[in-house]
């Protein structure tokens, strides 16, 4: 069975003393780092949990609301139902998009500098 992926890399890497670590971690370049994350990933963690609970509560509390049909057999609470499926994978695909282009070079370079690459 053949894969894409290259073999193990045998080199050996050099660990961060804790000394170290706690120099990074008290870094700007890694403050900069956490605050790109958390500037990102915690507003939209907010935002899909009071989504899911507004769901939630509709359905529990609204019960004449989310049971009016907008065509055929589809009514609110089933087109409710499939956004919140869509509304995961649209976060998941834009958290990707984000960490590939924000987080994943800064960590990358972090990480190679404490693994004495750089």
């Amino acid at each position: 069975m053949a894969t894409d992926a290259p073999p193990p890399s045998k080199e050996q890497h050099k660990l961060p003393s804790p000394e170290e670590f706690s120099e990074v971690q008290e870094s700007a370049e890694f403050g900069e780092l956490r605050r790109s994350y958390r500037s990102f990933a915690f507003p939209l963690t907010i935002a899909f949990i009071a989504w899911y609970l507004l769901y939630v509560l509709l359905s529990n509390y609204a019960g004449g609301f989310m049971g009016t049909k907008l065509f055929g057999n589809i009514n609110v609470a089933l087109v409710f139902g499939v956004a919140q499926f869509v509304t995961t994978f649209l976060i998941a695909w834009w958290y990707s998009k984000h960490a590939a282009a924000n987080l994943d070079p800064k960590a990358e370079a972090i990480k190679s500098r404490m693994e004495g690459g750089a």
